[in-house]
């Protein structure tokens, strides 16, 4: 038997072979699991149950017990966007709907190696952070939306890959439109890690056929139709000023909203917006730090929750890190709503972590793949060492992860069955090096990328702040 202080790599490779990993604990869609383990092969949990029982089970199998460690699903990020993320750093205090003045310009930027590099760099941060899928909502540079499945699978990430299908003010013809959907749905509808998605940036950027017909195709086709909605204020605004209706209105007057919908942010819901969603079944991408960064109004996620409305957690790409995107799952509603009731509890830990993961997995699509840990589920799963002062004495695991979880206690990182990082960084390919050729693209890029920004840097904002206070 294999012992903890002794694990490497090696023993979590198995080179065509089962795996039976056994920790001290399993975290089930049940609850944590004390002496349990897992048979991994295949790809997929081939079995989980009992330690004892398993080893009986396989005798042929060589049990590697991972002491101080639990096992747990890998994270799902319900809403990201790869090709930004040599821009992330730019939308520190910037206020709302800052995609017309750095998310659009900065995209329109990229050329083929830099779609690449930055969706490569943003996926091994999302690995890095505990996140084994992520939901890539369409990116704006034109190239060939291969180049971010390439980047995503050269990772090792499962991938919801996004297509924009903007036709309503970009002069796109809606038939090449929806020619152009068809086939990527086709493209990509038997990889084992990119699954295929439509996407609209946001409801008026697409006709009401446009709508109407991705929804028609993407739920045929068992895919989801990515849209941001009711985000900004603006937003609502120009949707009432053109359509009469808000935004999630808007989406069920023309029949565009159902099950295959994942709507983002929805943060300004209306009571009768909430029902809209309890009724038909669509998804919501809960995303709390960008609605802390952006000034966005924060979602009613618990009150989700209690309608049975379906909800992942997303990043928006503002960082990769699931831990702190669960514990601000929590905050924010703590802050928002929370507090202003009297509500101590806010959903509770095991909350935060469901909709984390197997949550946002039915809500990204691929919940009768992953999310999981069950027998027949994708391998996509975490090793994190909880041995440290910050968990060692542990009471309540689920609230403890969603509170004091960190990504540095990650060990490894397992998609698909594969081991794809080791404590940070991948095994089979450079990681260090894709981080310096980032670095040197987004210079070039931000060079020329027309990028307007409101709020200076913290250093500038500093010293105006002193010339402003001297002078008075």
């Amino acid at each position: 038997m294999t012992d903890q202080p002794d694990l490497t790599p090696d023993h979590l490779r198995a080179d065509g072979e089962a795996l039976l990993l056994a920790p001290d604990v399993v975290l089930t869609p049940d609850g944590p699991m004390d002496h349990y383990a897992v048979v991994v092969t295949g790809g997929t949990f081939l079995a989980v149950g009992p330690a004892e029982r398993l080893e009986r089970t396989y005798p042929h199998l060589t049990p590697v017990r991972l002491r101080g460690h639990i096992l747990m699903p890998g994270f799902v990020d319900a809403h990201h966007h790869l090709t930004q993320t040599f821009g992330a750093a730019l939308a520190f205090g910037e206020p709302s709907e800052i995609f017309r003045r750095l998310w659009v310009p900065l995209e329109g930027a990229l050329d083929e190696e830099a779609v690449y590099v930055a969706a490569k760099l943003a996926a091994l941060e999302s690995l890095r952070g505990g996140f084994t899928t992520v939901a890539e909502a369409g990116t704006r540079a034109p190239v060939d939306v291969e180049l971010v499945a390439a980047a995503a699978r050269d990772v090792g990430i499962r991938c919801v890959l996004g297509l924009v299908c903007n036709d309503a003010d970009s002069g796109a013809d809606t038939a090449t439109t929806l020619a152009s959907a068809e086939k990527h749905l086709v493209r990509y509808c038997t990889e084992e890690l990119i699954h295929p998605s439509l996407a609209v940036s946001v409801p008026e950027a697409a006709t009401a056929h446009t709508l109407r017909d991705t929804a028609r195709l993407a739920a045929a086709a068992g895919a989801v139709v990515q849209i941001h909605v009711n985000e900004h204020l603006a937003a609502v605004e120009r949707s009432l000023v053109q359509h009469g209706l808000r935004p999630l209105e808007y989406l069920h007057e023309v029949g565009a909203l159902g099950p295959q919908l994942l709507a983002a942010h929805a943060t300004l819901l209306t009571p009768r917006e909430v029902n809209l969603l309890a009724d038909s079944g669509a998804a919501v991408s809960y995303n709390p730090v960008a609605s802390a960064w952006k000034g966005n109004a924060v979602a009613p996620a618990t009150t989700m929750a209690e309608r049975g409305i379906r909800f992942g957690l997303g990043t928006d790409g503002t960082r990769g890190d699931a831990f702190r995107l669960a514990e601000a799952a929590e905050f924010a509603q703590r802050l928002a709503y929370g507090l202003a009731t009297g509500d101590s509890s806010c959903g509770a830990g095991w909350t935060w972590l469901e909709h984390a993961g197997r949550g946002g997995a039915d809500a990204v699509g691929l919940g009768a793949r992953t999310g999981g840990i069950a027998a027949g589920a994708a391998a996509d799963f975490l090793l994190v060492d909880v041995s440290g002062p910050e968990m060692r004495l542990s009471w309540d695991l689920p609230w403890e992860l969603v509170r004091r979880g960190n990504r540095d206690q990650i060990t490894a990182v397992f998609v698909g069955g594969r081991l794809r990082l080791w404590r940070g960084w991948p095994l089979d390919w450079d990681g260090p090096a894709l981080v310096r050729r980032a670095a040197e693209l987004s210079r070039d890029v931000l060079l020329r990328a027309p990028v307007t920004r409101v709020h200076p840097t913290s250093t500038e904002a500093r010293h105006a702040q002193a010339e402003w206070s001297t002078a008075q």
